[in-house]
């Protein structure tokens, strides 16, 4: 059977060739009747367009590399289906990488993307300990856009979500549904995402002539098991805690079994002194289908997807615009926990 080329679409359509063209490549000013007319042809035909072949031709690409890290963050994995998402409405695929170190495994990974031709690079980065990126990052020849949950020292293209603000919006409620006791509970002391937050928790308390104590900021490894531990610590020594913001699905998890074993409910009324509101910084289904309703400041990880895609594109078109930084403010959504 011949093999349906582009020469037969135009003549099917009754257009030139040229037009079907830019049809393919979505280029100039075409109406949308003539759009459709070409469509209708190549479906009659059934003319399949060789994207690999015109991105060759044209010496572009229409692949973009994504480096994934950590696939157990659910942040990262929501980020990562946002991005797939737009990039292909864009007619763009995505070539998926996930180094597991910085070092060679990064670097094997880099001329990966490379040797496959791909047009732009997209790293989540999943060290919320570091100030900077992966020398190997640093050193990409291609496009490169980071989406990172803390602030990056890096002079690169960033979507950052923003911390500082979660914080400052999550205590501020607190307060004015008639807190005055309040503790952060999680992450480990020399997280940058925990830093950033107690900044706008500090911030909120001075806002209402409150000071933050440093003992009902406990830090603690990243597991149930410990969040529980200093949870309970926390709660016996300072039974006049009525709400806890928790670092982290964990800090969540590990808050309400340490809320149980000192006696107390989880809940949002301030007035009934054995409650104790729950308030974290990410949707969590599972909670929400074994206990209150989880109160929450919104991670906003498909926007975060929607603008990293946005970003690398506009890189590719506008080879010379100088870094960008876009810092992305969640919503607060409120339920039944706080």
């Amino acid at each position: 059977m011949k093999r349906v080329s582009i020469v037969d679409v135009a003549k099917q359509a009754g257009v030139s060739v040229s037009t079907v063209s830019l049809v393919l490549r979505r280029k100039g000013k075409i109406s949308a009747a003539t759009i459709e007319r070409v469509h209708a042809a190549m479906n009659a035909l059934g003319y399949v367009h060789n994207v690999a072949a015109a991105n060759l031709r044209a010496n572009t690409s229409n692949l973009i590399g994504l480096i994934v890290r950590d696939f157990s963050d659910s942040f990262a994995i929501k980020v990562m289906a946002s991005i797939v998402q737009e990039l292909e409405r864009q007619q763009y695929m995505v070539f998926l990488g996930q180094p597991q170190d910085e070092g060679d495994a990064l670097e094997r990974c880099l001329l990966s993307f490379k040797q496959q031709g791909v047009a732009g690079v997209i790293y989540l980065a999943s060290d919320v300990t570091a100030s900077s990126l992966p020398e190997k990052i640093r050193r990409c020849p291609l496009p490169l856009v980071v989406v990172s949950q803390s602030l990056q020292e890096d002079a690169c293209d960033l979507v950052i979500r923003d911390n500082r603000q979660a914080a400052n919006l999550a205590t501020r409620y607190l307060i004015e549904r008639g807190h005055r006791n309040i503790a952060y509970i999680g992450g480990a002391e020399n997280d940058r995402i925990r830093l950033q937050r107690l900044l706008g928790f500090g911030s909120a308390l001075a806002q209402y002539g409150m000071v933050l104590r440093e003992e009902l900021t406990p830090a603690c490894a990243e597991s149930t098991q410990a969040a529980s531990q200093v949870t309970r610590q926390l709660l016996e020594n300072n039974n006049t805690i009525t709400a806890l913001l928790c670092h982290s699905p964990n800090a969540v998890i590990g808050g309400i079994s340490g809320i149980h074993q000192v006696g107390r409910t989880l809940g949002k009324d301030v007035f009934l002194t054995q409650q104790v509101a729950l308030l974290g910084f990410e949707d969590m289904l599972h909670v929400n289908l074994t206990s209150p309703s989880f109160t929450y400041v919104s991670s906003a990880s498909e926007e975060t997807g929607r603008q990293a895609a946005g970003l690398i594109l506009r890189k590719l078109n506008e080879p010379d615009l100088p870094p960008q930084r876009i810092s992305l403010s969640g919503h607060l959504v409120i339920r039944e926990s706080a």
